[in-house]
């Protein structure tokens, strides 16, 4: 009677366990991730953002037309470890500890470390220290620059891509992989940083296609000078083999039956290293060219042209995409809603902050923009501190320099540069490129009232430790206001 009680009891948990897997394999199979970012990429310099530059960004230009485009897309501090930080935990840099090159001392969970707590395989090729905020986390599979061709060889991405996916397949794990173009970051392709760098013995190869200066479009943030075109056709060379190395990526993937159960997002760290873009909060140094491709979920084609989001809601966007709770420290939201096709509240505008250079000289700027302003606190400007940052080593800004003797135009961009003002206020509809202040503007008035509020709120609501210094140069500045208006109407 025992054995008969216990064959049934085994039988009966064989049959479970049988109802079990097949319940199992019926769900939906977990969504896999592939983030491909790019380095120093101006959000104006692809093809599908409108680049004149003749068949730049080919790979990057088919991937927008399998998925959506945000054309209001920001990264939230526009330099590399800061702004992949802020990817990575879905905190602003001042809560996530992160507003320099150096990694966070709290205890904060980050995306991969959440996702590989429900199962996931977590890879990463490229930018490994940078892109990953806390020290202590170890990826199952991390290949760093030299192991790349620098950082610039998209076959070694390829087989690096996709030996992490058979391992994945074979270990029947939904994966997570961040692959980190180090182009189009300086040295760019044919500059003597570069050859320098290709004597090092490290060999890896030229873009698909090389540019002349007379090929090349000049940002309007820019002078239209011989030393500009000379150093942005080298940039758009380099631009042009990150294309290469998202081509080679997405091969992969498809050669790999993977395409349509991931989710691939593709945006840049910051804007090109240029005078009035990387390390900067203008509109060229955090607006990022950011393409969603999801089958089945995003519409194929489909383009944002008025949503704002940025990168502190892409932590909580994935991790809702993969059916997982989102911690409660986050600052950011998920934009599901809107990769659905479906409207979503308060994305009219977002906030940005800048700390400090990868040589540690801090200078905190904060901003706000919407598709009208952009408003700019510049807490370390006070004429007399110089702000320095690593485009000021390129041939570029040494032919502003140069030319800064002889053209007034130029003189005044070079110290603004330099040295800025307290307070910027920009029209984009009108100036987008952020050459013409309006804060002394007296018809500007009430909209420097409204982002200056804007601006605080966000502090206070984020904690920011330049909510106070802030609040008494905005008091000032009102009595200062006040009293010129006074004096001009005796």
């Amino acid at each position: 009677m025992k054995t008969k009680l216990l064959g049934g009891a085994l039988l009966a948990a064989a049959l479970l366990l049988s109802d079990n897997i097949r319940a199992q394999e019926s769900q939906a199979p977990a969504l896999n991730i592939l983030l491909i970012t790019a380095d120093d990429l101006n959000f104006s310099s692809a093809g599908f953002r409108g680049s004149a530059v003749a068949n730049i960004t080919p790979n990057l230009d088919r991937l927008s037309q399998q998925g959506m485009i945000f054309r209001h897309a920001h990264v939230n501090c526009a330099v590399s470890q800061p702004s992949r930080a802020v990817l990575a935990t879905g905190m602003y840099a001042h809560r996530n500890g992160v507003e320099g090159f150096y990694h966070t001392q709290a205890d904060i969970p980050t995306l991969m470390s959440v996702l590989r707590d429900r199962g996931y395989m977590t890879g990463i090729a490229g930018k490994v220290p940078h892109s990953t905020p806390v020290e202590s986390f170890k990826w199952d599979r991390a290949v760093d620059q030299p192991e790349l061709g620098q950082g610039r060889d998209p076959q070694q991405y390829a087989q690096v891509l996709r030996s992490f996916l058979r391992d994945a397949k074979q270990g029947r794990k939904p994966f997570y992989f961040m692959l980190n173009s180090h182009d189009p970051h300086r040295p760019f392709h044919g500059s003597e940083a570069d050859e320098r760098m290709r004597s090092q013995g490290i060999p890896y190869p030229p873009p698909s296609r090389i540019y002349t200066p007379e090929e090349i479009e000049v940002p309007g943030f820019l002078p239209d000078i011989p030393d500009v075109r000379t150093e942005l056709a080298q940039y758009f060379s380099s631009v042009r083999r990150l294309d290469d190395t998202v081509g080679a990526a997405l091969r992969v993937l498809d050669e790999e039956g993977l395409s349509e159960s991931t989710l691939v997002m593709f945006l840049s760290d910051n804007g090109i290293s240029a005078p009035f873009a990387k390390t900067n909060c203008y509109m060229n140094s955090t607006r990022t060219p950011w393409i969603v491709r999801w089958p089945g979920v995003v519409q194929a084609g489909s383009d944002n042209e008025s949503d704002f989001i940025s990168a502190v809601d892409f932590m909580p966007t994935v991790l809702e995409a993969c059916g997982i709770d989102i911690p409660p420290n986050v600052d950011g939201r998920s934009f599901m809603p809107l990769l659905r096709g479906e409207a979503q509240a308060n994305r009219s505008q977002v906030f940005t902050q800048f700390y400090e250079t990868s040589a540690r000289n801090r200078y905190p700027m904060f901003a706000v923009q919407d598709a009208k302003y952009l408003y700019i606190y510049n807490a370390w400007s006070d004429g007399q501190y110089r702000f320095l940052n690593d485009s000021q080593g390129g041939i570029a800004f040494k032919g502003m320099v140069k030319a800064a003797e002889t053209s007034p135009q130029i003189h005044d961009r070079v110290q603004m540069l330099w040295y800025r003002q307290p307070e910027e206020l920009y029209a984009l509809e009108t100036d987008p490129d952020a050459t013409r202040n309006l804060v002394a503007d007296p018809s500007r008035k009430q909209a420097l009232e409204q982002y200056r509020q804007s601006l605080a709120n966000w502090m206070e609501q984020y904690g920011s430790s330049a909510l106070e210094s802030y609040k008494r140069f905005v008091d000032y500045s009102q009595s200062r206001s006040q009293y010129m208006d006074a004096q001009r109407k005796r």
